[in-house]
């Protein structure tokens, strides 16, 4: 059992001790911060706080507490009940509210959940903000409303509707050019709130949709990351139903995949490569990525004319470097695409429309598109150490070791050869250092993870 507090948010385990566990006395600590924090933040007499849930099993229960919470402090609440993170990040600026609270533990299993934190415009908080709302949690420094002020619930479930009508207004989706494609598409809701969402904006945009997990019980039927081990029915829906692709959202559905026509994985790497080729080609610009995502974005971005831009992991880095750098798409290689014109969060909404697009004004099969990518592949691995090693002194030495090189220090340290590249990164919670590589092949990024690693053991001299 588990409980992760961190700038970003709290998340956990459903269950168990409080200060061990996501536990109900959790859910109102941390709530309170962040409706306290607010109150400071804002300087306004009357506040209100958008607040939204997936579908897994503890939602309604979380859902109340917050909510409950934040009204105790005078806080108006905006409840859209079953809802998606990208619908809460339109709904807060479309209210004029202060703020929103995503009830989701994203791709976590169903045990989990968390309380995601946004400002006025929708975003998440940056890490200062978060500081102070762990501080606040931590001394309980509350005071709640009289009986007079409380704050009011108003619910409003028609929130994904006005989300799909967001998407359909982009000045790059085009509603009758997607319909003539006549599209057949499997989509995977894993039985969470993208079980509403997407077959919904398919079947707007005339598409034919087959749904498979597409029931909001939260009772998710597969480990609900999607990477391809887990993902082996819908592949083999896509062969069956003979469709031109499938889709595939996490739980709060902003992170996106898509299943080739012949049954293999397009590569959520690829899923940010494909909307931004689609972009860039009707809009001259920039984009950016984290560290860790594939180089094919930066090659797809020097093609059309652009520039490619690295923020350190974590979506409030890159938002804040797309800002910084007039990016008119970009987002992280997870499968979770921002769109500017739209919003400043990952949407998988957004992202389907820009693919259909895509492949209506393209033509050929999804597995022809992918392709015509540059074409590369990535290693994970991770290496343990002993608690009284030096992590950062590690990560300085190898950066000194690869001066020669192109080499970025923002987060952890990666490493740009002409060929591949490799990023470094230490755990907040344990001594480990996860170790990301990408090259042309997949026995290439497996040899570039592991000669690093011995690299690192001799540095450590373990």
């Amino acid at each position: 059992m588990t409980l992760i507090k961190s700038i970003s948010g709290i998340r956990g385990t459903i269950g168990g001790q409080p200060g061990d566990n996501l536990t109900p006395i959790d859910a109102v600590k941390f709530a309170a911060a962040y409706g306290t924090w607010l109150k400071d933040y804002s300087k306004k007499e009357q506040l209100k706080v958008v607040i939204g849930r997936d579908a897994r099993l503890s939602g309604q229960m979380i859902q109340n507490l917050v909510a409950s919470t934040l009204t105790g402090l005078g806080i108006d609440v905006i409840d859209l009940d079953l809802s998606t993170t990208p619908t809460v990040e339109i709904a807060v600026p479309l209210e004029k509210a202060d703020g929103g609270i995503i009830l989701t533990a994203s791709h976590n299993p169903k045990q989990w959940n968390a309380l995601k934190l946004l400002n006025e415009r929708g975003e998440f908080l940056d890490a200062e903000q978060g500081a102070v709302i762990l501080q606040l949690a931590e001394k309980e420094s509350f005071s709640f409303a009289e009986v007079d002020d409380l704050g009011t619930t108003t619910r409003n479930d028609s929130y994904i509707d006005i989300h799909i009508d967001e998407v359909l207004n982009l000045s790059l989706v085009d509603v009758e050019t997607i319909k003539k494609a006549k599209f057949k598409v499997v989509v995977d809701g894993v039985n969470s709130t993208g079980g509403i969402a997407i077959p919904k904006l398919l079947k707007t945009l005339g598409v034919e949709v087959v749904e498979l997990y597409c029931d909001p019980t939260g009772h998710f039927p597969h480990n609900p990351e999607p990477l391809k081990e887990h993902l082996g029915d819908i592949c083999d829906l896509v062969i069956k139903e003979k469709a031109d692709f499938g889709i595939v959202v996490d739980p709060d559905v902003d992170r996106l995949a898509f299943i080739s026509n012949d049954g293999e994985m397009f590569g959520e790497e690829y899923t940010l490569v494909a909307c931004a080729d689609y972009v860039l080609g009707k809009t001259k610009g920039n984009t950016v990525s984290n560290l860790s995502s594939s180089r094919a974005l930066r090659d797809i971005t020097q093609k059309h004319g652009g520039t490619y831009e690295a923020a350190a992991v974590g979506e409030v880095n890159v938002v804040t470097k797309m800002k910084a750098n007039n990016a008119i798409i970009g987002g992280e290689g997870n499968g979770g695409i921002i769109y500017p014109e739209s919003h400043y969060g990952r949407d998988s909404l957004v992202g389907t429309a820009l693919f259909l697009m895509l492949m209506a004004e393209k033509g050929g099969t999804v597995a022809e598109l992918r392709a015509s990518y540059p074409s590369y592949f990535m290693s994970k691995k991770k290496i343990q150490l002993t608690p009284e090693l030096d992590v950062d002194g590690i990560l300085t030495a190898m950066a000194d070791k690869y001066k020669n090189e192109e080499i970025s220090t923002i987060d952890g340290v990666k490493i740009d050869f002409a060929e591949n590249w490799v990023h470094l990164r230490k755990s907040n919670t344990e001594p480990i250092i996860r170790i990301y590589t990408e090259a042309k092949s997949q026995s290439e990024a497996d040899a570039l993870a592991d000669n690093i690693i011995n690299e690192i053991k001799e540095v450590a001299g373990i």
